[in-house]
């Protein structure tokens, strides 16, 4: 069982910058793909980001492209969302998540533990 905790929402004005990390409890992380999605009230559940299990593939959606970057420490079992010119159409709970066969990807099917989400508001 991997249990995945969430941390560094809050609110921030259009053009600031957060960092979420999501740190895991399991001692196979580097094993492991990880990636960010996140769900706006009202809407779907949309893929942000993910990084496979050594940090050499890295995919995002395109509307985030540019403005954030996903890592990794492996050594600390912990994966970072780097948010930068944040716009208000970035408000959403954000979630991690880890896969197994380490590969990652846009699919929400694809992954096989979440975290509990945080809160992230971006005000105009």
């Amino acid at each position: 069982q991997v249990q995945l905790v969430e941390s560094g929402g809050g609110l921030v004005q259009a053009g600031g910058s957060l960092r979420l990390s999501c740190a895991a409890s399991v001692r196979t992380f580097s094993n492991y793909a990880m990636g960010w999605f996140r769900q706006a009230p009202g809407k779907e559940r949309e893929f942000v980001a993910s990084i496979s299990w050594s940090g050499g593939l890295t995919y995002y959606t395109d509307s985030v492209q540019g403005r954030f970057t996903i890592s990794r420490d492996n050594a600390k079992s912990t994966v970072y969302l780097q948010m930068n010119n944040l716009k208000p159409e970035d408000t959403a709970v954000y979630s991690c998540a880890a896969d197994r066969t380490g590969l990652g990807g846009s699919r929400y099917s694809g992954y096989d533990y979440w975290g509990q989400g945080t809160q992230v508001t971006v005000s105009s």
